[in-house]
């Protein structure tokens, strides 16, 4: 398994949904894995090559650099640290909202590095992650 993914159709335009996800400051109230504690540096929106910092806790608190890596205004934004993996998120305008894909891809490691995550239940952590975010995005794009 090289990716995790879940989608949802959300009752909002592609393009508030894509505010969120391009406000690095809303990750932390739309984070599904309970890891992401705050947005530390970086610009107010993303954009493709923007890096930005976040304050993080996964047994221990610790800050990570990312880097936007796909970029398209609207429909799709992704972004990685100092790992291979990347999370990736898609927006498709649909009837009664926009269908939101996200995914979780380690597909660049070698074998060895996608077999270490599987010993380690990143798949699956991930994917419950990804769905409970998925739910607070949701959450978040129909209040605003």
């Amino acid at each position: 398994m090289s990716t995790v993914q879940a989608s949802t159709t959300i009752a909002a335009p592609a393009e508030a949904i894509f505010a969120i996800l391009a406000d690095p400051r809303q990750h932390p109230l739309i984070d599904g894995s309970g890891t992401v504690l705050a947005s530390i540096s970086g610009p107010e929106r993303l954009s493709l090559g923007a890096r930005f910092g976040m304050d993080m806790h996964r047994g221990v608190p610790y800050r990570i650099r990312n880097r936007v890596v796909e970029f398209e205004e609207g429909r799709l934004i992704a972004w990685r640290h100092v790992g291979l993996h990347r999370w990736r998120y898609e927006l498709e305008p649909v009837e009664g909202g926009t269908r939101v894909t996200e995914t979780w891809d380690d597909s660049r490691y070698p074998a060895a590095g996608r077999l270490a995550f599987r010993l380690l239940g990143y798949p699956e952590k991930n994917q419950r992650a990804i769905e409970e975010t998925l739910v607070k995005l949701g959450a978040a794009a129909t209040r605003a």
